[in-house]
């Protein structure tokens, strides 16, 4: 047979032969060609461009394609890696036959054609089969219409084809490289390389105590502010960095430490265990960093995406609790014709109004420092500035339903972030006294970790509320006092109880009416805006599932090879073992010990990284207004335990995998 021939056998051989290293791959190569076939199906599917409230969900999606791309590559240039690794010998005897490189090229080259072939069409079906699937579940994580088409775009299949061609031409070279620069010798004795102690043991696990520390405090002491971002990913790297340190020199320097203890070392199982994991944590710690890292990434993910599809019906409802707001000139509206109005819908569309308000608001802009309020800062670099509300006895009690009583220089205060916590305060030179601080006042949502929240000042009377507002007119130069005076705002807000459809007539046509009224300023549709929200939020967590299932396939897949590698890597150890007396027992119980310290410090590291950066979590979701602590709490605790679950049942089959290589009394 000549080498034309030859070299397309061999290479479908290759493939069956290392199979064990193969499936997986192709595997997670479907897997990764599904989800972006899937991704690019939504987005470049016409009906994205007809939904409501699209362009928060359409942002989303691509920026969420881009990201996946960006993990899928780095992904499969490991496991490519790995796959390369473990033909090193076969490759390198294939060398020693008389096979010259091109021609090992040319065979790399056609697996590689072969394989791509065979998971992009394994993909593309798959996507074609489940795309539908997912992008209902877009639109139902959206609050979206589900009765709609979906129609494949001929883009899609493109753009999914081009972006895995150049992936596997990119791997391809990669893999041209590892051979072109090996030597047929060192491709046969390569796997048998011993590993080198890593140098400076104690100034790179200080190092990594160091960084993971520094990466801890980032995260505990982390706040609601413009920094939030920069503080994350400061935090991100230093955990990464600090993993890593502790992973390649800490273990390391831990086994170093348990060799020096003679009575636990020096025992048959100990010994063989300890000594495995000494001479090789180097190679091992790469992995293991991976495993935490990934693992912790999971963990994350899962955490935000169940916690913010649980608590999305609260997050819309806080910053947009009335169905409809009316806004009109000052006194421009009474609570009785509004009532009139709302009476004569309800009898319409048999809706029950749940509540409805009318009450009057100026909003003030100011500086605040030390209890004082000040003229605003045009500078407003430390964040000082703020919105001040005031509100009359009166109208506070009709939306509350508290009564209180209130002298002149009396106020009643609210913050829609952290407490005020003064006793006093002063207005533009004013000084007042805080008869209570409010700590609930609908509709006005409160977070004490709430960032640029408003203050409500609560007066006695319309004659109190004048005196400030003359006080801000004058510090702030306004020249028509009287117009000014005359310048707060009538809200006439409504909320309603019945089904969406019938709730979205009744405010279309009280929207209509008020747009009528004489001094009508503007509105707000809570509904239209809540549903602006979700959209956004939906897509938030379409992808949150979506990178769940990727990060944890991505796992799995890493500690699936880890455990082929390391168990190629300890087979003749063991056989060895064998031939001077050691029993399948021993074996197992020495493989068992190994794999439960391999597995695990990843799961352990993991746990505490999630610990840790659920202060910070906590607070990025703080920016997307979700504040509900104890829902997340829950989530993370219920998370955690599905997850230790799913990794101990990955432990179980790669640990038997490894048993399987390593017991093995093959050569």
């Amino acid at each position: 047979m000549n080498r034309r021939k030859l070299l397309p056998v061999m290479a479908v051989k290759g493939i069956m032969t290392n199979g064990i290293v193969y499936y997986p791959y192709i595997t997670a190569v479907i897997f990764s060609a599904f989800t972006l076939f899937a991704f690019s199906s939504i987005l470049h599917n016409d009906l994205i461009n007809i939904l409501p409230h699209r362009a928060y969900a359409w942002i989303l999606l691509e920026l969420g394609k881009y990201l996946l791309k960006y993990i899928m590559f780095f992904f499969l240039l490991y496991a490519n890696s790995f796959v390369i690794k473990r033909r090193r010998k076969e490759i390198g005897l294939y060398s020693l036959l008389g096979l010259e490189k091109k021609h090992i090229g040319v065979m790399l080259f056609l697996e590689n054609c072969i394989i791509y072939g065979i998971t992009m069409a394994g993909g593309i079906l798959l996507g074609v089969m489940l795309s539908k699937l997912l992008f209902l579940l877009l639109l139902k994580l959206s609050r979206l219409p589900l009765n709609v088409a979906f129609v494949f775009s001929p883009g899609a299949f493109t753009e999914t084809l081009l972006y895995f061609a150049i992936v596997f031409l990119l791997l391809f070279a990669g893999q041209l490289w590892e051979i072109g620069k090996s030597r047929p010798a060192a491709l046969l004795s390569g796997g048998r390389k011993g590993e080198k102690e890593p140098r400076l043991l104690v100034l790179w696990t200080v190092a990594g105590i160091v960084f993971l520390a520094a990466g801890y405090r980032t995260s505990v002491q982390a706040k609601v502010d413009s920094m939030i971002f920069i503080n994350f990913f400061m935090a991100v790297f230093l955990v990464v960095g600090g993993t890593y340190f502790l992973f390649t020199s800490g273990s390391v320097f831990f086994l170093k430490a348990v060799r020096r203890h003679k009575r636990l070392y020096y025992k048959t199982k100990n010994f063989i265990t300890i000594s495995g994991m000494y001479y090789r944590m180097k190679k091992s710690a790469a992995g293991l960093v991976n495993i935490c890292i990934f693992s912790t990434m999971v963990l994350i993910t899962l955490i935000c995406t169940v916690s913010l599809y649980l608590g999305l019906e609260g997050v819309t409802h806080f910053l947009d609790p009335y169905d409809l707001e009316l806004e009109l000139d000052e006194g421009a509206l009474s609570s009785e014709r509004f009532s009139e109005k709302l009476n004569e819908l309800t009898s319409q569309y048999g809706l029950t109004v749940r509540r409805a308000d009318v009450f009057e608001t100026i909003s003030l802009s100011c500086s605040l420092e030390e209890g004082v309020f000040g003229v605003k800062k045009e500078d407003d670099r430390d964040k000082k500035n703020c919105d001040v509300i005031i509100m009359t006895l009166a109208d506070y009690e009709k939306i509350s339903g508290e009564t209180e009583s209130l002298s002149e220089q009396e106020a009643l205060l609210y913050a829609e972030g952290a407490d005020f916590g003064r006793k006093t305060f002063c207005f533009m030179g004013m000084e007042g006294t805080v008869r209570k601080e409010v700590q609930y006042l609908f509709p006005y949502p409160k977070s004490k970790e709430r960032l640029g929240g408003r203050y409500l000042l609560i007066v006695r009377d319309d004659a109190v509320r004048d005196g400030y507002v003359r006080a801000w007119a004058e510090a702030n130069g306004v020249q028509d006092m009287e117009a000014f005076l005359n310048s707060g705002i009538c809200r006439a807000c409504v909320v309603l109880n019945g089904e969406e459809e019938e709730k979205r007539a009744f405010v279309d046509a009280l929207a209509e009416w008020g747009w009528e009224q004489p001094g009508i300023r503007g509105g707000k549709d809570g509904i239209e805006h809540r549903g602006e929200l979700c959209s956004m939020y939906g897509g938030l967590l379409f992808i949150g599932v979506i990178f769940g299932f990727d990060f944890f396939l991505c796992l799995f897949i890493i500690m699936y090879y880890k455990q082929i590698s390391e168990g190629y890597e300890d087979r003749q150890n063991y056989v060895i073992m064998q031939k001077v007396g050691m029993s399948g027992d021993e074996i197992r119980s020495t493989v068992h010990k190994q794999i439960l310290f391999v597995f695990g410090l990843p799961l352990a590291g993991a746990f505490a990284h999630t610990f840790a950066g659920m202060f910070m979590v906590r607070r990025l979701m703080c920016a997307i207004d979700f504040f509900d602590t104890g829902l997340m709490q829950k989530c993370a605790l219920i998370v955690s335990a599905v997850f230790a679950l799913l990794y101990a049942a990955s432990y179980f089959k790669t640990a038997g995998t490894y048993y399987r290589i390593v017991n093995h009394t093959g050569s």
